[in-house]
């Protein structure tokens, strides 16, 4: 069974299974809801303050959830839920597919194949929104993977509001094909990198699903 479901910590709260990571955000606005909604039962304003504290706290659930998935067959697979914003030709024969994940999507991303983690490695910069061409220099973190294809390159890229990558492996690391391996928290972007000679099989416009959507074709 994959390392970061077996070995590490899951965040829980109330039944609900969340991403790892999720506890700094997400702990002090159900607490803060929870208290307001106690108060509520004395005071008018405590019971107005509920009413946007317990929907924040709701959303951040929905935000941080991390579903059990069925790992697809096939030697690429998505490594981001969202949206296949670009396809682009790389100077060295390999192709980019970049993803991007809006503030619906789960946010916790995955290994696109098998193989051993050789670097991660962080990336200070900006933080334009993620659907914007100069993201390419927002805060990211560089993942490669030594795999059956070759060393494979995929990069998370914060976004405007996304302002933390929460890697949950280190280098050295061997992973399944679709082990939970991080997550960008809010809106945000993955870029994968295909070898060259691998056709992509995604389309620009099509939903993806970590773990889920094929990337590559026979």
């Amino acid at each position: 069974m994959p390392h970061s479901q077996t070995s590490a910590h899951r965040d829980s709260l109330a039944g609900v299974r969340l991403a790892r990571g999720a506890s700094p955000w997400l702990l002090p606005t159900v607490a803060t809801a929870a208290l307001s909604l106690v108060r509520a039962r004395t005071s008018k304003r405590a019971a107005a303050i509920a009413v946007p504290t317990t929907a924040l706290a709701a959303g951040m659930l929905w935000f941080f959830r991390d579903p059990e998935r069925e790992i697809a067959q096939g030697r690429v697979i998505s490594p981001a839920d969202g949206v296949v914003q670009s396809i682009m030709p790389w100077k060295d024969g390999r192709t980019r597919v970049a993803i991007f994940m809006s503030p619906l999507n789960v946010h916790v991303n995955r290994a696109p194949l098998a193989g051993t983690v050789t670097s991660v490695e962080h990336i200070p910069g900006g933080f334009v929104p993620a659907f914007n061409k100069e993201s390419e220099n927002n805060e990211r973190v560089v993942w490669h993977f030594d795999t059956e294809l070759g060393d494979i390159e995929m990069v998370q890229i914060a976004g405007a509001v996304a302002r933390r990558i929460v890697p949950y492996i280190p280098q050295g690391t061997k992973v399944e094909q679709g082990e939970r391996i991080g997550l960008i928290r809010f809106g945000s972007r993955v870029d994968i990198y295909l070898p060259e000679g691998v056709d992509v099989a995604v389309e620009v416009g099509q939903t993806t699903t970590a773990g889920v959507t094929r990337i590559d074709r026979d």
